[in-house]
């Protein structure tokens, strides 16, 4: 009986592995007709509204190289119909307007992204600054003020500065910290320029010109999570000599040495679970997700205005705010150029800052969905210095949300550290489990 019921699990595992790969082909396969035709029929309408195609990455290639280089998954994207020549079929036919000088224009917002008020406030910055929030953790009772600590605290994919404001903020109870919550470029307030690409550079590069050099700041600890993360460990590596402590948050770490496609690890084409699927429609489709952003991020004015209707509430929350305050190509270029590009460079920035002697804090949650465990593990093999703390009963987000005040506390505790002791001092010998 024991033996019958063994067969009938794996007889059941097995038929439903079949019967997923079975649907994912087909669904995929139809997924992959859908965005070859949304290819020519974007490219016909930003022609037709704008002047002139902006193009996209089914059929060009890349040409830049080293660390600006852009993703090359950006290119290699598999599209039966893509190899199978039917853009270059459908392009050749189709019907293209001429149009005089004078009406090809670039607007700040593309037509297919919303040009309210609030999306577009970042263009009354001349400088094309980011937005950023900053907050000092002085107390009114001191007489004798000490310099302050600076900490920059850096968001992932799709959020915004409200990651940090909304949450940890609030718990930092310890005085003399300068805290600094940004709005990566492309996300929340921040501009969103329509000639960048989006590169782990052209982060980094933002954030010096609109935090570090413009507050004079001349050493700083970073906090940083998901995809900014990976931006972390860049500014970082570059000011490894003033740097005091990075401390990174379900990072997406995938070591150089690791074989395959980083974007079939990050995003692989899976139909279940449901945020796998979503993950890997975003990630492998350009003009799918452009429809998506063009039906949430373009029209998020409605749906604010009905979650409100059926909340009775007059605020919205910041959660749903940061998923609509971005274009799908500032998304979609921080998804391949930092995510899927920015991962090859991971260890060297590594091993610049375990040279250094930077004390490097890695937390994840037993249960991220997102970004696999076995990244932390990974990266504490390949780098034993840095410590890593598994969070049980946490996800990708709850890791910091719903453990605010423990997470501040351990800030402060990292922190302080740094004042007292020297990265030699610090024990690195294990993985603590909370």
């Amino acid at each position: 009986m024991s033996f019958l019921a063994i067969f009938t699990r794996k007889w059941a595992r097995k038929s439903g592995l079949a019967i997923h790969a079975a649907l994912s082909l087909i669904i995929f396969f139809f997924l992959d007709l859908i965005d070859a035709i949304l290819c020519v029929v974007y490219d016909f309408i930003d022609e037709s509204l704008e002047g002139k195609s902006r193009g996209c990455y089914c059929t060009e290639a890349s040409s830049t190289t080293g660390e600006n280089e852009v993703s090359e998954t950006l290119f290699r994207r598999r599209n039966v119909f893509k190899e199978m020549g039917f853009l270059g079929f459908a392009r050749k036919f189709k019907f293209s307007r001429k149009m005089s000088k004078s009406k090809i224009h670039e607007p700040a917002n593309r037509w297919s992204d919303c040009g309210c008020q609030s999306c577009n406030s970042w263009t009354k910055n001349e400088n094309g600054n980011l937005h950023v929030v900053v907050k000092d953790s002085i107390s009114p009772e001191d007489s004798v003020q000490e310099p302050l600590e600076n900490v920059i605290f850096i968001h992932g994919f799709m959020g915004s500065s409200h990651f940090w404001t909304e949450t940890v903020f609030e718990h930092i109870k310890k005085d003399g910290y300068r805290l600094f919550a940004i709005d990566l470029l492309g996300f929340g307030e921040s501009p969103k320029p329509r000639d960048s690409v989006y590169t782990l550079r052209d982060h980094v590069e933002t954030i010096e010109s609109s935090v570090i050099n413009p507050y004079q700041i001349d050493s700083f600890h970073v906090v940083a999570h998901s995809m900014g993360c990976l931006i972390a460990l860049a500014l970082t590596a570059k000011h490894s000599t003033v740097i005091k402590s990075v401390t990174i948050v379900a990072p997406p770490y995938f070591p150089s040495s690791l074989e395959g496609s980083v974007l079939t690890r990050i995003a692989g084409k899976r139909l279940w679970p449901p945020l796998a699927f979503g993950t890997a429609v975003m990630s492998w489709y350009e003009h799918i997700g452009r429809c998506v952003c063009f039906i949430i991020c373009k029209h998020h004015k409605i749906w604010e205005w009905l979650i409100k209707l059926c909340t009775g509430k007059r605020e919205i929350p910041w959660k749903i705010q940061d998923i609509t305050r971005h274009t799908h190509h500032s998304a979609w270029h921080s998804m391949h150029n930092v995510i899927c590009g920015a991962s090859k460079f991971a260890d060297e920035y590594l091993e610049t800052l375990v040279n250094s002697g930077v004390r490097i804090h890695l937390i994840q949650g037993d249960l991220d969905k997102i970004v696999p465990s076995h990244c932390s593990g990974d990266m504490k093999s390949n780098f034993p210095a840095v410590e890593v703390d598994i969070v049980a009963g946490a996800d990708h987000e709850s890791v910091i949300s719903e453990r605010r005040e423990e997470f501040a506390e351990n800030l402060e505790s990292i922190w302080c550290s740094c004042r007292t002791t020297g990265f030699s001092d610090v024990n690195t010998s294990g993985v603590t489990c909370i």
